[in-house]
């Protein structure tokens, strides 16, 4: 198994930058897909990018392509996930999550969660 914790949340303004970390513990990093998935209350959660195991390849929701970016360092065992050109629509509690399989979106495919982190944009 794998323990995933997330960091780096907070209250931003309309049109800034924010990076968001997950560490991995208890498992062997390198062998999964990881994911940054998002909910926002009253709403779903959902798919927001993927990067494979070694990290050549990525996949990201429309609303967010261009704008956020999703990397991996094995060596540092964490994923990370850049986001710029932040809306108030981005307000929501990021999860990263691991799966064996790359190119899954959907939540149930994800094994391993973190506890999530809090970003709020302000307008």
């Amino acid at each position: 198994q794998v323990q995933l914790v997330e960091a780096g949340g907070g209250l931003v303004q309309a049109g800034d930058s924010l990076s968001l970390s997950c560490v991995a513990s208890g498992g062997t990093f390198h062998i999964y897909a990881i994911a940054w998935f998002r909910q926002a209350p009253g709403k779903e959660r959902e798919f927001v990018a993927v990067v494979s195991r070694n990290g050549d390849s990525t996949g990201y929701a429309d609303s967010v392509k261009g704008r956020f970016t999703i990397s991996r360092d094995n060596a540092k065992v964490t994923a990370y996930l850049q986001m710029s050109s932040l809306k108030p629509e981005d307000t929501a509690v990021y999860f990263c999550a691991a799966t064996a399989f790359y190119g899954e979106r959907a939540p149930i495919r994800y094994g391993y969660w973190g506890q999530g982190t809090q970003v709020t944009v302000s307008s």
